[in-house]
């Protein structure tokens, strides 16, 4: 005769009810972390289709006003502002320092400037990622707390030594400058999120594949291949780092070539902000953020809990 089949204890009632209430609990809880930080955003979004009377209108309205695209029409159409009857304060299509509210400029040079930094970031961390982590240095610790230590340097700090050197290189106002700036900014961080990545690989994998034949090289290809998903978390908080960086930016360009951040700052007129256009670059600027994210959104994933399971 076979022996019954085991058969798991079923949970009695109170315990079901208290497993039920704790879901519930951290349910709620979970709603209400995501409603505070998604806020900020939602009130952005109203503000970029709401007339200027409702914008500093208190108490503020979240609803019952009338939309309008009027601000989008001007920041990513060129529109003459005086035909929508927008109300400004004075400086009708125009920001300070002579910059224009027509901010697809400032859109395309962030993305030349974001996605050129990340790629160079990239390409220079993922080999360094890869010796550290694989091959035996003296005082390795030491190396890493250095490499990061860049990272902690207030920008302010390289702000003005970079300018006259640019000044003096014809690198002012260039795509190049800032994209050298910004992937030496983010390089650093980068070097320590891979070389975590590349430790989680077995050093076998290595070996197996030099007894195959395979060059050091070959092998430093199989171990980018195991860790995509590193390579792409990495790459998005380069690209955002990027593209929300104002202080070198500013420093370095003199209009010539303006980021959304800097470009933002201009926004500002001799009389007071304009929150209609401020608001619509803001909201245009964070699209170009979740594109790039839902793109590589599979791989984003499995970067960021590459590692938690062994």
């Amino acid at each position: 005769m076979s022996s019954p089949a085991y058969a798991a204890p079923v949970p009695s009632l109170p315990a079901r009810r208290k497993r039920d209430w704790g879901r519930v609990v951290r349910t709620i809880a979970a709603a209400a972390v995501a409603i505070f930080f998604f806020l900020p955003i939602l009130w952005w979004m109203l503000a970029s289709i709401k007339p200027t009377q409702e914008i500093l209108s208190v108490p503020p309205k979240l609803f019952g006003f009338d939309p309008t695209l009027n601000w989008y029409r001007v920041v990513l159409g060129n529109a003459d502002p005086t035909q929508f009857n927008v109300e400004t304060t004075g400086s009708v299509g125009r920001g300070s320092g002579g910059s224009t509210f027509f901010s697809l400029p400032y859109l395309r040079d962030s993305a030349i400037v974001g996605l050129g930094s990340t790629a160079l970031v990239l390409l220079l961390s993922a080999p360094a990622a890869y010796a550290m982590s694989r091959f035996a240095m003296r005082r390795r610790k030491d190396l890493a707390f250095w490499i990061l230590s860049q990272r902690m340097m207030p920008p302010i700090v390289a702000a003005f030594p970079l300018f006259f050197m640019f000044r003096q290189f014809h690198w002012i106002d260039t795509y190049h400058g800032l994209i050298l700036v910004h992937a030496a900014m983010n390089a650093p961080l980068a070097v320590l999120l891979l070389m975590s990545f590349f430790d989680e690989i077995p050093r076998d994998l290595d070996d197996a594949a030099r007894v195959d034949g395979a060059t050091r090289f070959g092998a430093f290809l199989i171990g980018l291949n195991l860790v995509k998903g590193g390579l792409v978390a990495t790459a998005v908080l380069a690209f955002i780092f990027s593209w929300n960086e104002f202080l070198l930016s500013l420093v370095l360009t003199t209009g010539v070539i303006r980021t959304v951040p800097v470009a933002s700052s201009t926004f500002t007129t001799a009389f007071l902000t304009e929150w209609g256009y401020l608001a619509a670059l803001g909201v245009a600027s964070m699209v170009p953020i979740f594109i790039f994210i839902l793109l590589v959104q599979r791989h984003l994933v499995r970067g960021l809990t590459l590692g938690a399971v062994k």
